[in-house]
């Protein structure tokens, strides 16, 4: 019984901390999926490339897209009451919005309205900056070298100047609040001294149901070398990359847990025939072989390594319900500590069970030898 206990709280561990982790990576991809959409259109070669009016109405024809949105990204420089910052100035259009949904985020203020010289930067940038929304009369300047050959020493001024109003600012994480500044697709180009035919990228929201693979290829033909089409995990590479690795990383660690849990089933089953030594005796007198005496220790490992681990699933599943449903644990007042609960866990919790179950029953069974038995 103490060892059955032991391995229904080692399975509950286990499936509570991958419920955990389900949780926190799913809340981590959701501040991603605030600003990248389904797919993305960059360029191939550089930074900039040219879409044509022509390019625009067949991607419009394009079966599973539902909407898509241009825009330019440049890293600027900011200037307010001789604070300064650098991120990234991102130039969107009117449908930019409607793609990726970050009018919803707005912290305080509201989005881009029709006035051109207005910008949305991060609650960050907002508290580096001692930036106020629409302070008219305090203009946040914008700074952007000029595009062209040569030394900047020798230009009067190297750069382009914008100055601008912040309309609100928006609120995700600290690293993404303090990254980008949206503006007016338009400003951006003005500033960087581009036609309106020249971007950085095109945003593109599919309809639901529709074939990533299929409308990624029909995009690649209207666009054909001068974009590639990347989707939000490849967008994310590195994000996805750190988030599957701590997975695996906190799995493993678990799993030893277990494995030093599952010492106990070895060692009660090699107590349990020390114990029933002398049954197992009468057993061989009557005919029973070797064989057939170590399946019945085999078997009842199993048993003790399964359904305690099936029960620990249960008391681990309840839990991730309670907390996904109540809250009650919470990382700030207002911010319960996100799990998720999924079945590709349960199935991970009991294969791992039951194969280090297979493998402990094994080894103490493996102690029944015709020279214990005489």
């Amino acid at each position: 019984m103490v060892t059955f206990f032991v391995v229904v709280v080692g399975a509950a561990a286990l499936f509570i901390v991958l419920s955990g982790f389900s949780g926190l990576k799913t809340f981590s991809l959701s501040f991603a999926n605030t600003f990248d959409p389904d797919l993305k259109a960059v360029a191939s070669t550089g930074k900039f490339y040219e879409i044509t009016p022509d390019e625009e109405s067949k991607l419009k024809d394009i079966d599973g897209i539902a909407v898509f949105s241009k825009e330019i990204e440049e890293r600027v420089y900011l200037d307010y009451k001789q604070k300064s910052h650098m991120p990234y100035l991102k130039g969107v259009d009117d449908n930019y919005n409607r793609v990726t949904g970050i009018d919803s985020i707005i912290f305080y203020g509201g989005w881009l309205n029709n006035y051109p010289n207005q910008v949305v930067p991060g609650i960050a940038t907002s508290n580096l900056l001692g930036l106020a929304a629409n302070d008219n009369l305090n203009p946040l300047r914008i700074l952007a070298p000029k595009p062209g050959k040569g030394s900047i020493t020798g230009q009067s001024k190297p750069y382009n100047e914008l100055l601008t109003t912040a309309t609100g600012f928006y609120a995700i994480n600290e690293e993404l609040d303090k990254k980008y500044v949206f503006a007016h697709l338009s400003t951006v180009q003005r500033l960087l001294e581009k036609n309106e035919n020249q971007i950085t990228g095109i945003n593109f929201k599919l309809e639901p149901g529709a074939d990533k693979k299929e409308v990624l290829q029909k995009i690649q033909e209207v666009l054909k070398d001068k974009a590639e089409i990347k989707t939000r995990a490849q967008l994310n590479d590195a994000l996805y990359r750190m988030l599957n690795t701590e997975n695996l990383a906190i799995y493993l660690i678990f799993t030893l847990v277990l494995i030093v849990a599952l010492f106990n089933v070895v060692g009660a089953i090699i107590m349990m025939i020390l114990d029933k030594q002398a049954n197992l005796k009468t057993l061989f007198s009557l005919g029973t072989t070797v064989k057939e005496l170590r399946r019945v220790f085999f078997l009842q490992g199993i048993m003790v390594t399964v359904f305690g681990g099936f029960i620990g699933i249960i008391i681990g599943g309840a839990l991730t319900v309670i907390q996904t449903s109540t809250g009650i644990i919470r990382i700030t007042p207002s911010l319960p500590y996100p799990m998720e609960f999924k079945l590709f866990n349960v199935a991970v919790v009991l294969a791992t069970i039951t194969v280090l179950g297979l493998i402990a029953a094994k080894i103490a069974s493996g102690r029944i030898t015709g020279k214990l038995i005489n």
